[in-house]
């Protein structure tokens, strides 16, 4: 169990990280360089007893947590690491005639005091890799992990604790009640990846502050799966994206939308795929993630109900365990395709052109990701008539892993972007100067405003 954070410590927190970002200490480059080398050797440190957690907590092996947590998390702080510097440099840029002579530059300077909320589905990921663009602005943060994931949040209040100055980046922990008293406070960024309904309570909370705000939320990603699709690749890879995590992942293919020519092969290719990542199954299988708590397994199994299972259909409430679950017959109006669904359950529909696909994509809220197989210019048209957070062509959940493309969503599923250099945008704010030299004093600009025809010219 998890404690709450009392209002008085958090309170406290926020008075001290104000205090402490109005020092000025953490706008010196030099000094955020040294914090993420810190937080670089703290990972290390950590890495294992986070690991352990997430298999406790989760059931996520090594290799899962490594490649879907840790391992990207040491990404994004080395080469943030490498790239503050530039990235926090003043740029000269150009200036327009109007101008003429001053010079015109863009300043990133740091918001100031943060608030990172992060979800329990990747807790180590989706807490840790805003927190580099954080350090690398020059913001102090609070981190407020997930409660659903007692042991990792634990570790990481442990971690967060061995590594940062508490005046500089600090952990609460606790329930909505916390969250509600996190949010009555004042930040100059919060930065939240949860659901929709969290995203909206955080919204309405800040609003009296008019606080920017990113939101990672979620949404009923689409995969599309066409006639003239590879369905033995297809189904290897949509298997995957499914299995990871066991579904409880904010981009995970959610419904299946099948070409109805090819909807009984690609059951079919769907089995043998499943078989040949688990051929012992998934209930014993060390890298089958399980679901994380017991009302989301209830929630889960209730949603056979909804359909006629066609692959299968078989869980463990005690064990958390859900088989990958192929649901046919589903109405779009049913219960499992209303709500993000969050675990490894696939309700199939059937299309016979591509107008119908978007009409039903765009019909819907707007998704976190979207996903289609078949011809590469079939799927840019289907992108060019729809919108998600982010897409792939023939393939799914592989657009987060470069962090040279925006992560984010749009819409219901979120605002704002981040990864890479485009997470210290996220924690900055671009100030404009204009230096004017003093030696020359043009007329034209003060009043009564002569030579107003040849300003109006260069206007």
């Amino acid at each position: 169990m998890i404690d709450n954070t009392t209002p008085e410590r958090i309170e406290e927190l926020v008075r001290r990280q104000r205090a402490f970002f109005a020092s000025g200490v953490t706008r010196d480059v030099d000094w955020r360089r040294f914090q993420l080398l810190q937080f670089n050797e703290g990972l290390k440190k950590w890495e294992k007893p986070l690991c352990e957690a997430l298999w406790t907590d989760l059931h996520k092996s090594y290799e899962e947590a490594y490649m879907t947590e840790i391992g990207l998390v040491y990404g994004e702080i080395r080469e943030a690491a490498r790239k503050v510097g530039r990235w926090a440099r003043r740029r000269r840029v150009s200036s327009s005639v109007s101008v003429m002579p001053s010079a015109s530059y863009i300043v990133r300077e740091p918001l100031g005091c943060t608030l990172i909320v992060s979800p329990w589905n990747y807790p180590v990921q989706l807490l840790l890799n805003p927190l580099v663009g954080a350090v690398s602005a020059g913001c102090t943060a609070i981190l407020k992990p997930s409660p659903y994931v007692p042991t990792v949040s634990k570790v990481l209040e442990e971690f967060v604790k061995d590594t940062f100055e508490e005046d500089f980046v600090a952990v609460v922990q606790g329930n909505r009640t916390v969250n509600a008293e996190l949010f009555r406070h004042r930040y100059d960024l919060v930065f939240l990846t949860g659901s929709p309904s969290l995203g909206k309570i955080a919204m309405e909370a800040q609003a009296k502050y008019l606080t920017p705000m990113i939101l990672e939320l979620g949404g009923k990603s689409p995969c599309i799966v066409d006639k003239d699709a590879d369905l033995a690749v297809a189904a290897r890879r949509i298997v995957w994206g499914k299995c990871l995590n066991s579904g409880q992942t904010c981009i995970a293919p959610d419904y299946l939308l099948l070409h109805e020519d090819i909807k009984d092969a690609f059951v079919e290719a769907f089995k043998r795929e499943l078989a040949g990542l688990y051929p012992d199954g998934t209930e014993q299988s060390d890298y089958f993630v399980h679901v994380v708590r017991d009302a989301a397994f209830d929630r889960l199994v209730g949603y056979f109900k909804d359909g006629t299972i066609l692959a299968g259909g078989r869980s463990d409430r005690e064990k958390r365990w859900i088989e990958p679950t192929l649901l046919d017959q589903v109405s779009p109006d049913a219960p499992v395709m209303q709500e993000e669904i969050f675990g490894p359950i696939f309700p199939i529909l059937t299309f016979r052109n591509l107008d119908e696909v978007a009409d039903f994509v765009n019909g819907r809220e707007k998704p976190l990701a979207f996903y289609y197989f078949g011809k590469p210019e079939d799927g840019w048209d289907l992108i060019g008539r729809t919108t998600s957070g982010g897409a792939c062509i023939n393939d799914v959940i592989m657009h987060i892993a470069n962090p040279k493309i925006p992560f984010g969503g749009v819409g219901n599923s979120g605002m704002g972007s981040y990864h890479s250099e485009r997470s210290f945008l996220a924690f900055s704010h671009e100030r404009s100067v204009l230096q004017t030299p003093t030696g020359i004093d043009l007329k034209f600009r003060y009043m009564p405003y002569r030579l107003f025809g040849l300003v109006k010219k260069m206007l």
